[in-house]
């Protein structure tokens, strides 16, 4: 079995997925959409049986039994060691991959793991790819994720070509590690942006302007981003029980933060940033959207 000749036309349709939240749920129905073989594990077992009920596919009880014999694993969990839970020991993702097989990692992870795993993968002959993604829930669902990848050109080629099937775009920007580090890079613009976003909100309202009004007015000019465009009419109503969780964030950030320092970089807005989010969380927000930072800042029209 080997998955590069796979994608090159042959039968590539013996998929897991390990991973069914927010993300990893919809991005797993679109491969059974475009008609692969579709395995999936999720640690509530509840979230595998939906999935299988709406998709079809097969769930499973553990990750090795999933990835058992399939051609791409696809991972998509919470954080450095919940990956480690899933791909390795006895019932792992690499326990049931055989040579020829490539592991993709879609989980917001660090540089470091990613690089680990690759090692003790190529040791049995499996290919990885770290491949984060950008774009959040709705990219996702609408299939139009940006997603960085890290690894083998060859790796990488055989990934996007399955890919496709969630991804708007991907990127191949070099070695095993490099997929991570640019969705570090994501991160961190993100933070400075939603808090200068945020900032020109609150002033808006209290300068008396229509706030939407305003937005509507720059959000054509050299302010506008995507961010202004899905989250500033919401910003403006107060609304955020919904999105990319401040808990999520801040573990991101953590990760940014740490590889900052092990690589002489200086964050002072990222970790300004972090900070406030700290406070929104103090105040019950884990798990508003991240445009909740306007929340700690004053505004005419709740007061």
């Amino acid at each position: 079995m080997d998955a590069y000749y796979h994608y090159k036309g042959l039968d590539m349709s013996n998929v897991a997925f390990i991973g069914l939240g927010v993300m990893g749920y919809p991005m797993a129905g679109h491969l059974a959409a475009q008609g692969h073989q579709v395995s999936v594990y999720n640690r509530t077992v509840e979230k595998a049986q939906a999935w299988q009920a709406q998709h079809g596919g097969r769930g499973t009880i553990s990750p090795f039994e999933a990835a058992f014999e399939a051609d791409f694993v696809f991972t998509c969990v919470g954080n450095d060691d919940d990956l480690r839970s899933v791909v390795y020991g006895d019932h792992g993702v690499l326990a049931g991959m055989s040579a020829g097989a490539i592991l993709i990692d879609h989980t917001t992870a660090s540089a470091q793991v990613a690089r680990e795993i690759a090692v003790i993968a190529a040791a049995q002959g499996v290919g990885f790819v770290d491949a984060p993604v950008s774009g959040g829930q709705a990219g996702a669902e609408n299939g139009a994720l940006a997603i960085m990848c890290g690894g083998s050109e060859e790796n990488y080629q055989a990934a996007a070509h399955i890919m496709q099937a969630y991804a708007k775009t991907s990127a191949h920007l070099g070695p095993v590690g490099n997929g991570q580090l640019t969705k570090m890079v994501n991160q961190i613009c993100i933070a400075g942006l939603v808090q200068g976003l945020a900032e020109g909100v609150a002033f808006a309202i209290n300068s008396g302007l229509d706030a939407k009004q305003a937005l509507g007015a720059i959000g054509a000019g050299a302010a506008g981003s995507w961010q202004m465009q899905n989250r500033g009419d919401t910003m403006v109503d107060d609304e955020f029980e919904f999105g990319f969780a401040v808990d999520w964030m801040r573990k991101d950030l953590a990760i940014c933060l740490a590889e900052a320092q092990g690589n002489g970089s200086e964050l002072p807005v990222t970790q300004m940033v972090d900070g406030f989010y700290e406070q929104v969380q103090a105040h019950g927000g884990h798990r508003w959207d991240t445009s909740s930072l306007l929340r700690r800042l004053p505004r005419k029209d709740k007061l």
